[in-house]
């Protein structure tokens, strides 16, 4: 016996393949909701620490005070007036810095010992 499929029920297979394979092209096009503004760092530490961004002079970060990385930026934190001793370890990116901010309002805070953490 020989069935007579409708219209809908022969494109029904090609909706789901198209579908499937859609996923991951969505998924790489995700926005990055900080990209245009940046994400905000706050200096939580307790203590006045020194910075330089993309290769320019050595500026105090004082405690409380907040600064703006964008993607590409290079912030690197420093203990001292000299921007000799390294804050962290391990300079945190962009990226590192985005993956933190959970609930990605592009806030978030160091901490004393290089602690970071969503704000």
């Amino acid at each position: 016996m020989k069935e007579n499929l409708g219209p809908f029920q022969k494109i029904l297979p090609v909706l789901i393949v198209m579908a499937l394979a859609s996923f991951p092209i969505l998924a790489l096009a995700e926005e990055d909701p900080c990209q245009e503004t940046g994400i905000y760092i706050a200096n939580q530490t307790m203590l006045n620490l020194w910075y330089t961004l993309n290769g320019r002079d050595c500026t105090i970060w004082n405690h409380h005070h907040i600064l703006i990385i964008k993607p590409g930026d290079r912030l690197i934190v420093y203990r001292d007036l000299v921007c000799e001793t390294e804050y962290c370890p391990s300079n945190p990116t962009y990226k590192v810095y985005k993956l933190l901010d959970a609930n990605q309002n592009c806030r978030v805070r160091i901490l004393p010992q290089c602690t970071l953490s969503d704000m």
